[in-house]
This record gives structure tokens, sequence and C-alpha cells, in this order.
């Protein structure tokens, strides 16, 4: 165990240093676009949810506004995320929900995420690490596949694997492990063809090989900044790297004031949180399963 934990910490160290840009990648300002973003990113890309909320947000700004969204008027704002008659549906519902029984503003705990309407363990992972600053791991297909080939866990059941990785960092480094080992999933460590001859990490991995692992080949199958061709993209990015810190920041300053408005009440709750930040992996909120 201790060999294991020492690697993977080291996997983390060098995946810090390829992404140090590394971010969740749907764009938000707050803990309810955060949440809002990442239910209609189920079955759909980032890319396509980022083309779509700053309409979205323009007409319903926050929960109050969206739990009075007309269905229809909804449904046309999001149609083209996919599947969007029942995101609308659990979108009207989680902001109702939200109105109702928590005075207009996003809980800040595993607990209460996960009893909104769309909302798993991983929905409310990423609103927590990202928009509350409570340290979560995000388990999401990228995530499973490269936890399973980095040997971090044999387990293909979401909490049993949040789990296993979650022992094998420390709690402040979850969200983060999280936000570089997907970006890697998606440029690299792909699921059909690994481009293992042109991975940084290679020399870590026990998997290596399950890929292509002559170099020229391989790198022809990086994707994003990695790709051939795409150095100045690269480079872009690799000088905006405080935009992640950014976006987390602003989120939590605007879920810090959302609690203060609550009250002494709710000042008690953030402090409980930051003690306990989501409860032990794999117990609260199981039955959330891994829905976005």
């Amino acid at each position: 165990m201790l060999a294991l934990k020492r690697r993977a910490r080291k996997i983390n160290r060098e995946l810090a240093q390829l992404y140090p840009y590394a971010h969740a990648e749907l764009d938000f300002r707050n803990p309810f676009e955060l949440l809002v973003a990442t239910v209609l990113s189920a079955q759909t890309t980032d890319v396509r949810v980022n083309a779509v909320t700053p309409d979205l947000f323009a007409r319903y700004p926050d929960p109050l506004a969206l739990s009075e969204a007309a269905t229809v008027e909804l449904e046309t704002l999001i149609k083209s995320t996919g599947f969007f008659r029942a995101k609308a549906a659990n979108l009207l519902a989680l902001a109702t929900r939200i109105v109702d029984e928590y005075d207009g503003v996003v809980p800040g705990t595993l607990a209460a995420l996960v009893t909104l309407p769309g909302v798993g363990r991983k929905t409310a992972n990423v609103v927590l690490g990202n928009a509350f600053g409570v340290p979560g791991i995000t388990i999401d297909t990228h995530f499973i596949r490269l936890a399973r080939r980095f040997g971090w866990t044999s387990s293909e059941d979401p909490v049993r694997i949040e789990a296993d990785v979650a022992a094998l960092f420390e709690r402040r480094d979850w969200t983060m492990v999280s936000h570089r080992v997907v970006f890697h999933g998606r440029r690299i460590c792909h699921a059909r063809k690994p481009a293992c001859g042109a991975c940084p990490i290679a020399h870590l991995c026990p998997a290596y090989g399950d890929g292509e692992v002559d170099p020229v080949k391989a790198a022809k199958l990086l994707k994003y900044e990695m790709a051939p061709g795409q150095e100045d993209l690269l480079a872009r990015m690799l000088a905006d790297v405080g935009r992640a810190a950014e976006y987390r920041q602003q989120s939590q300053r605007a879920a810090r004031l959302d609690v203060e408005r609550q009250g002494p009440a709710a000042r008690g709750a953030a402090t409980r949180r930051a003690a306990d930040p989501g409860g032990a992996p794999g117990v609260a909120g199981a039955a959330g399963g891994t829905r976005r």
C-alpha cells in the first residue's frame, strides 16, 4: 500500500507539472451556475454546455428565476445539450427545492446536494470542490479508466473507486487530482487507443503498452492543446494558468456571501463543512450514483 501511495502521489505531481492549468472546464461564476452546468453536461461535452449557459443564465440568473421558468422555454434554451426534456424537468425541480428548502441558496454539503433531482455524487463533488472549496473526487468515465490503469483501484463501482483513490491522497488534493486525471484522459490516455509512446508519465504507468508505443504514431493520437500543431494554444494555456484558481475563488467568494446572508445557523454549518468536508468517501449520498 505504501508503494502504491508513493507512486500515485508521484503521478499526481507529474500531472501537475504537465497540466498546471487543469480546471473545471465548465464556465461558471457561482455555485448555482456550476450546479446547473454540471447537470446539463450529462451525455454531452463541456464545450456544448458552455455554448448554452450564457443565454440560459442571462434569462435565469438564480434559483428563483429558474424555478419560475416556463418548461417549453427552458427546453428550447437547453435543447442542444441532449435529453433536454429530462434535464429541464430536473433543473426546474432542483431550483424549486433550493428555493423552498434552502432559501434560494445552493446547499454546500454532499448529503444535501445528492438529494436534489438529477444530482449524484459526481455532480455534488464537482460543485463542492470547485464552487465551495470543499475537497472532492469526481468520478467520471475518464477518471475510472485512468484510476484502473494506474492501479489505484481494481473496482468498477464508482463509490468504491472514490474511496480507494481518496485513501491514496491528502484530502486537500482530491479536487485537483480529479482535474488532472480527467485532463490526461481527454488528451493522452484515451479509452480505445491511449498514446503510450507520447505519454510523459509512461514510466510510472502499470498499463504502459496497452496503447500505441511508437512515439511518432502515438503523437498523432494526442488531442487538444497537446496535439501536433497546437503549440500556440498550449503556450496560451500555460500563460493563463491563473484562470482555474480565479474561477474557483470567484465562486467560493459568492458561496461565502450566500452563507453570510443566511445568518448564524448557516455560518455554523459552513464551519462544520470545513472541519468535515462532505464526510467519508463512499458513505453519504451513495445512492446518488454517478449521474451528472
